[in-house]
């Protein structure tokens, strides 16, 4: 039971004694006339209503099944492990799927998935996402402690594996083939060869639907259900937040729907925008094989145009370009932290423009921070991360984080102020006080309001040690304590590189291993790193 429905229930049962006790202390009559039949009518009518509204809110908000699957029941298993919400995205879709083809479906995050329920799946569909370097999400380490140690007899169970990655990372979809491997030592039957998907790949998504589909026998599926598109936003706003900084440049950016209304989201949702090669690298590749950019295409686009929004081949393809081109894949969506929440009438966000060894700007904060100008629009979608959205308002709240990632604190913050929970404290690093610390005028002002109770800033270049955020949190270890156990969560955003792995370790050193995995099992510590 969630602390939320004990403390609902200790309510109800004060008002039933207190009620008990006021019948039993009341003597005389309840009323000097008894009401009209047309009071008793009225009130029964609104009893029933009242009634037939909470059942309509249970069964709106009912969990999902979460026993394990009932023997010889025909069901599938799908699970899913998820640092960022794209993994429970797809596994969403996958269970959207199967239902629509009659299969009946138990939709679990992977730590909720145990002995006893591998034991009675007969079917199993994972989908895993790798964080880190080569790590499962946060969320799956009960998982990987529990039935993942241990050599369970699955050779009952017929299985595949979606495994998500970044190719631009050394171990690719290292948790997906993991899992893979231990369900093939453990005689699990492969339903088909595991799909490792690189980013939002939509050929790898493909894949895996029909794959789905040819398991379920569908000669001719129904079209598969897919992530909701992206549409366009308006560039309303670009401005550098640290001149003069010896880091990178900072931009903060708002963007707006080119149509319609402003979407809702929570605190810790994914913005994913869809970024296109600027004209100069455009041209550039062209000159090097000598096309034609102004070269017609089906659908009426120019070559230099098409080019600008798909992945530039190394070696020119063979053939005509108005036959390759098209067949060129589309660049991928990135994916960035919101730092702002629908309350302020836009969407902000707070990214680094990145340069690589050649000196030339990365493919998306070059789009964002360079070639998109003011008033353009971007292909954009908001993505769930349920992973990463804000406790409850009595739970204390410690934020850590350096860089950038004050984006995605930034709108936790907006969002527990709103809600009226102060109970907050901030850890935040950067290189100087003068140059970068983001958004600061706003965390100095909330400080002083009350509204957020601790603030902790360190700059690496003012003065002469060199500390991060991360020594910060060390020297603080005993208020850290203090604040775990009156059952803080704690929320880490910014450097996968450097900052997480040793705010990891203040972690495990002040907790122990032990209680540094129950902290991540208890929900009560989560990442938004890259």
């Amino acid at each position: 039971m969630s602390r939320a429905a004990f403390g609902n229930a200790v309510v109800l049962g004060l008002l039933l004694l207190a009620a008990l006790g006021l019948g039993l202390w009341h003597n005389g009559d309840w009323w000097q006339a008894p009401p009209l039949p047309r009071r008793w009518t009225w009130a029964g009518l609104v009893v029933l209503a009242y009634a037939a509204a909470c059942l309509g809110l249970w069964w709106r908000r009912r969990p999902a099944r979460s026993g394990p699957l009932r023997e010889g029941e025909a069901a599938w298993l799908v699970a899913w492990a998820s640092q960022t919400g794209q993994a429970r995205e797809l596994a969403e879709l996958t269970a959207t799927q199967l239902r629509s083809a009659g299969q009946a479906v138990l939709l679990r995050p992977l730590e909720q998935v145990n002995a006893r329920v591998l034991a009675q799946a007969q079917q199993a569909l994972f989908i895993v996402s790798t964080t880190g370097e080569g790590d499962a999400p946060d969320h799956a380490h009960r998982f990987l402690r529990g039935p993942m140690a241990n050599s369970p007899d699955l050779s009952h169970l017929r299985s595949a594996v979606l495994a998500l990655g970044d190719r631009s990372y050394t171990h690719f979809c290292a948790f997906g083939r993991q899992l893979d491997r231990w369900l093939q030592a453990n005689q699990a039957t492969a339903l088909w060869p595991r799909i490792d998907m690189n980013n939002a790949d939509s050929i790898a998504l493909s894949q895996w639907q029909q794959a789905v589909s040819v398991e379920l026998g569908q000669a001719a599926p129904a079209p598969a259900p897919q992530p909701v598109a992206a549409t366009p936003w308006r560039l309303q706003q670009r401005r550098q937040l640290n001149p003069g900084s010896q880091g990178g440049p900072v931009y903060h950016l708002q963007l707006v729907p080119a149509q319609g209304s402003l979407p809702q989201w929570q605190a810790g949702d994914i913005a994913l925008i869809t970024p296109q090669h600027s004209p100069q690298r455009v041209a550039q590749w062209m000159a090097i094989f000598g096309l034609d950019g102004e070269q017609p295409l089906a659908g009426g686009r120019r070559l230099a145009e098409h080019l600008a929004t798909v992945e530039l081949p190394p070696a020119l393809p063979a053939g005509n370009p108005a036959d390759w081109a098209l067949q060129l894949p589309p660049l991928k969506p990135r994916e960035y932290s919101i730092a702002s929440m629908p309350s302020d009438g836009h969407l902000s966000l707070l990214l680094r423009r990145l340069t690589g060894p050649d000196g030339n700007p990365g493919l998306g904060s070059g789009w964002l921070c360079d070639t998109l100008a003011p008033q353009q629009t971007t292909a954009l979608r908001i993505r769930a991360n349920p992973g990463f959205h804000p406790p409850g308002n009595d739970t204390p709240l410690v934020l850590i984080g350096n860089g950038t990632g004050i984006a995605g604190l930034r709108c936790q913050l907006r969002a527990r102020i709103d809600a009226g929970a102060t109970r907050n404290w901030l850890l935040f690093g950067e290189r100087s006080r003068a140059c970068d610390y983001h958004f600061g005028d706003e965390l100095d002002a909330w400080h002083a309001q009350g509204l957020l109770q601790k603030l902790d800033t360190t700059f690496s270049r003012d003065g002469g040690q060199h500390r991060h955020v991360q020594h910060a949190l060390a020297a603080q270890a005993d208020e850290l304590k203090r604040w775990l156990d009156d059952g803080a969560v704690v929320m880490v955003c910014g450097s996968l590189k450097g900052m997480a792995p040793d705010v990891d370790a203040v972690i495990v050193q002040l907790l122990g291993q032990d209680g540094h995995d129950r902290l991540l099992a208890e929900g009560r510590y989560r990442r938004d790193v890259y």
